[in-house]
């Protein structure tokens, strides 16, 4: 075991955050549809990064300029909107292709609507009084303090700087999140919410913020009914409740008050850049193509199902070859095989066929990695069984009588004919952050954040979730694996990233975040995983953040680069944005954002090349 060393670092920040309390809203709407087909159940994202290079971006108008609110927000700072005013606000803000496409209800709709949304009520009603919501499925747990949403901000210009942001930072920094637009009417889980991105634009010195939601199906839908109508996919589907609210779902379809088939997904994971597409992802649906405007602003521009080739969902960790500039990715299925399937994009965008990879039981995959030849597949504990809801339990289990397994199979595989599969008892990685090949030992290196009790961000347990920063070693030769802790002190690593120039190679460096005390972000850590030194970076007393990206500054060390996060003082209710010199982790620059930002998941830096070269 390699000895390991830790070095702290405080640095001077500061960051807005409101106090929350709920507004009830009410409204309605409609479209043709057919019954609900359940296909994933998840969320979150990798992206890949190119070297930085400098270009000019010209700024013009947009045509979205309105924000929109959220029915759960109504900050301490200001008065909360009327719901008449409420309304009025989220209406001017549609866009008017959306407006435009869904009739008004007829009679006989309006009646059904009614009637099942009373339905609704009283079923939850009487489900509450009979069994309290589990903390993981509990509204005033899991959106509480500064994980509570908040409305658009259309594009604000000439952020004040304090330091001095390198030069070599020119582009767009976006971060996807979860930011329900209306307030649960029952369970609801972090991972449930409409996704928002927020992004920081980095013009020559110029500075510029702006967050919008990305205009899924879903949430056009539930904008236009005046509450939320889509089931939730963990926070809901719970029980004899989440059956009811699967039928229910299925009736407001019959009735063409929602339309399912055109996406059922929240997009609030991950974000990727790939062939001049942003896309945000979470594992339910297609990815969602989003728009980084010449003013900094963002515009959804729809599903995106890449040219027709996509048919089926994507998780939403997707990997890029940094050399082939491939686009390698999972999606699996809860209901029907085949459970999983894996596929590939040229660096123009052109679909491999779907490799179909045979698993006993729909499993959550939310995960994987690649190396400079293998696509490495986890197959592990925590499964889908839908019939669990039937006895009263969540439909997401930790079957311990199940191996935990890695499949290692060729990149370019017709088929998964020749996958390897290596067991690693009681292993779930819920995320990997690298994995490369060591040819002098015959092994695949796989470096992940291990983590127990498996299902513990689905499901309430007593016991402490850990993380543990793992290096896993596959033997292709013997088919045997070892698996141990890359640092001796026990601290919860959890959402991050290598050097994304060296993804699926050998790196020495991972910047993960602290998250302690969980789900909460201290901090983040840099470790060198080849000698388990720890370096820590702590935001300071009550400030909190979320995932470090890691942004090359060039051809350097691996190192050479900044770290940049959103930090939120929960004291004096302010958010910022942090550039971290990941050398010596000192503080370059701090951005001071004009509203709160709220906690969230993964995000990517485009430079101001490729936004020139968006689709």
């Amino acid at each position: 075991m390699a000895s390991t060393s830790t070095t702290l670092l405080i640095p001077s920040t500061s960051t807005q955050f409101l106090d929350p309390t709920f507004s009830s809203s009410s409204s309605s709407s409609s479209s043709s549809s057919r019954l609900l087909s359940l296909q994933s159940l998840s969320f979150s994202s990798t992206l890949g990064n190119k070297k930085l290079t400098r270009c000019s971006v010209s700024s013009s108008s947009f045509n979205k300029t309105s924000p929109i609110s959220s029915s759960l927000q109504s900050p301490t700072t200001f008065k909360p909107p009327s719901w008449k005013k409420l309304c009025s606000d989220v209406a001017a803000t549609l866009i008017p292709k959306i407006t435009n496409h869904s009739p008004k209800l007829n009679p006989v709709q309006r009646t059904a609507a009614t009637i099942l949304d009373a339905v609704e009520n009283a079923m939850v009603s009487h489900e509450r009084r009979r069994h309290p919501l589990p903390k993981t499925a509990d509204p005033t747990v899991q959106i509480s303090g500064n994980f509570f949403p908040v409305p658009e901000k259309p594009v604000v210009h000439n952020l004040p700087v304090t330091g001095t942001v390198p030069e070599c930072i020119q582009g767009v920094y976006v971060r996807n999140g979860a930011n329900p637009l209306h307030k649960p009417v029952s369970g609801h889980h972090l991972f449930d919410g409409d996704g928002m991105i927020h992004a920081v634009r980095f013009d020559n010195g110029s500075v510029s913020y702006a967050c919008r939601f990305t205009e899924t199906n879903r949430l056009v839908q539930e904008r236009e009914s005046g509450r939320p109508v889509f089931p939730k996919a963990i926070g809901e589907l719970h029980g004899h409740l989440g059956i009811a609210k699967l039928m229910l779902f299925n009736t407001r379809g019959l009735f063409g008050l929602v339309e399912p088939t055109r996406g059922l997904g929240v997009a609030n994971a991950g974000l990727v850049y790939f062939n001049g597409h942003l896309l945000a992802m979470s594992e339910d649906d297609l990815p969602y193509h989003v728009k980084v405007t010449q003013t900094g602003d963002l515009a959804t521009s729809g599903r995106y199902d890449f040219d027709g080739q996509l048919q089926s969902t994507m998780i939403a960790h997707p990997k890029i070859d940094p050399v082939t500039r491939e686009l390698f990715g999972l999606s699996y299925d809860v209901v029907s095989k085949p459970y999983l399937k894996y596929f590939r994009f040229t660096s123009d965008g052109e679909k491999s066929p779907d490799v179909e990879i045979h698993l006993d039981q729909p499993t959550m995959i939310h995960d994987f990695a690649i190396t400079e030849n293998f696509v490495v597949v986890p197959d592990q504990q925590v499964v889908f069984r839908l019939p669990e809801m039937i006895r009263g339990g969540s439909p997401v289990v930790y079957d311990e009588n199940k191996k935990s397994r890695f499949g290692i199979l060729n990149k370019y595989a017709k088929d998964a004919s020749s996958i390897q599969w290596i067991e690693v008892p009681d292993c779930f990685c819920f995320h990997l952050w690298n994995a490369w090949e060591e040819p002098e030992t015959d092994e695949v290196v796989v470096i992940g954040s291990c983590m127990t009790p498996p299902d513990s961000i689905f499901n309430e347990h007593d016991e402490t979730l850990e993380s543990v920063l793992s290096e896993i070693r596959l033997n292709l030769k013997t088919g045997e694996s070892t698996r141990r802790p890359v640092i001796t002190e026990q601290v919860n690593l959890e959402a991050g990233m290598v050097n994304r120039n060296l993804l699926g190679r050998k790196t020495r460096f991972v910047y993960l975040a602290l998250t302690e005390p969980w789900p909460k972000v201290s901090g983040f850590a840099k470790v060198d995983i080849s000698t388990g030194e720890i370096q820590k970076y702590i935001y300071g007393d009550e400030k909190y953040g979320g995932e470090p990206l890691f942004l090359p500054s060039g051809d350097g060390e691996e190192d050479d680069g900044y770290i940049m996060v959103f930090v939120h003082d929960e004291e004096k209710v302010k958010s910022e944005l942090q550039i971290i010199n990941a050398v010596n982790l000192k503080l370059e620059a701090t951005v001071t954002l004009p509203s709160r930002v709220p906690y969230g998941f993964h995000g990517t830096f485009i430079t101001k090349e490729d936004l020139l070269k968006q689709a």
